[in-house]
């Protein structure tokens, strides 16, 4: 990567990816773009358009006119908010994911599309899930995730374009709150602990879900798109995860620093199912195989600086 269009720009990942990117290929070589402008101070001095990803012609537009040799789609609806728009949801999931591939086929251009671990759903093999596995999930947010992976696959397969593309995780994250996902209670719960020292997890006691710190998740966008196209077996998807977590686990974390700390429950069945049709723990030996992934933290490195800088951004 050197010059780089994103999408989906200004939320929770793209916000933070864009200035890690900046840091290391340059601010001008970064364009953001989002279909609204909210949270766009995040971004500081990085050039920014408006885009809305089923625009095709807009976004053709916007690689005429920057030439990028890479295009990082992360626009998307997620998981709780698309079982309220599944169609608006399947509209900017899959039709963004196509102009993109079909766009990045015509100027040759690489691309990284993440997909999720709500790719995954019943039949899935709930712990250590492998990399191929069966995936039918129950979400259209999940459907959409399968689709973008099988298209990217097509696009390489067939027109030889560069797509690449990890399964995220839950991210957790002090600078950018998330949109209405399955996983977000685990960035929740420590913005509360900071401001009232209490939280109610709308996620039930013992319900499993691998996350990723937002360091380690933006580390592995640049691992995969600049490794060694030769021992890529698989290419799009990789799992990858550095912790299976419950809220209990995040709790007893979060009472190391403060004792005081008090969680309870309080269970929304929408959220909850959702959480129970994902994977417990994911396999995640294909990416450390053919590309090297290692995440660098764990549960209390990890709850340490989430504490540390919501104590500074918070207080």
């Amino acid at each position: 990567m050197k010059r780089i269009l994103m999408t989906g720009a200004l939320g929770q990942i793209g916000t933070e990816l864009a200035l890690y990117l900046g840091d290391i290929y340059g601010r001008e070589n970064i364009l953001a773009t989002n279909r609204s402008e909210k949270n766009i101070e995040a971004i500081e001095d990085i050039r920014f358009e408006k885009l809305d990803v089923t625009d095709g012609d807009r976004m053709y537009e916007l690689v005429k006119e920057f030439k990028p040799d890479t295009i990082v789609n992360l626009a998307a609806i997620l998981s709780a908010r698309g079982e309220q728009i599944p169609q608006t949801t399947w509209k900017i999931n899959v039709d963004g994911v196509i102009n993109t591939l079909e766009i990045a086929r015509q100027e040759n251009l690489k691309v990284f599309v993440p997909s999720s671990i709500a790719a995954f759903g019943e039949g899935t093999p709930l712990d250590n899930t492998p990399q191929t596995t069966i995936q039918r999930p129950s979400t259209m947010y999940g459907v959409t995730k399968v689709s973008g992976e099988i298209l990217c696959d097509y696009y390489f397969k067939r027109f030889g374009v560069d797509t690449r593309g990890v399964r995220y995780p839950g991210i957790i994250s002090y600078k950018t709150l998330p949109g209405n996902g399955t996983t977000d209670y685990a960035v929740h719960i420590y913005y509360e602990a900071i401001k009232h020292k209490a939280y109610a997890s709308y996620i039930a006691e013992g319900t499993q879900m691998d996350m990723l710190y937002m360091p380690d998740a933006l580390k592995a966008v640049v691992d995969i798109m600049e490794a060694d196209p030769s021992k890529l077996i698989h290419r799009n998807a990789f799992n990858i995860t550095a912790m299976s977590l419950t809220p209990e686990l995040l709790d007893e974390s979060i009472k190391k620093y403060m004792p005081d700390f008090k969680l309870s429950y309080d269970i929304d069945p929408v959220r909850q199912a959702i959480a129970e049709s994902w994977p417990n723990s994911l396999d995640d030996s294909c990416a450390r195989e053919e590309w090297g992934w290692k995440p660098e933290y764990d549960l209390d490195k990890m709850t340490k600086d989430m504490l540390e800088n919501l104590e500074k951004k918070l207080k």
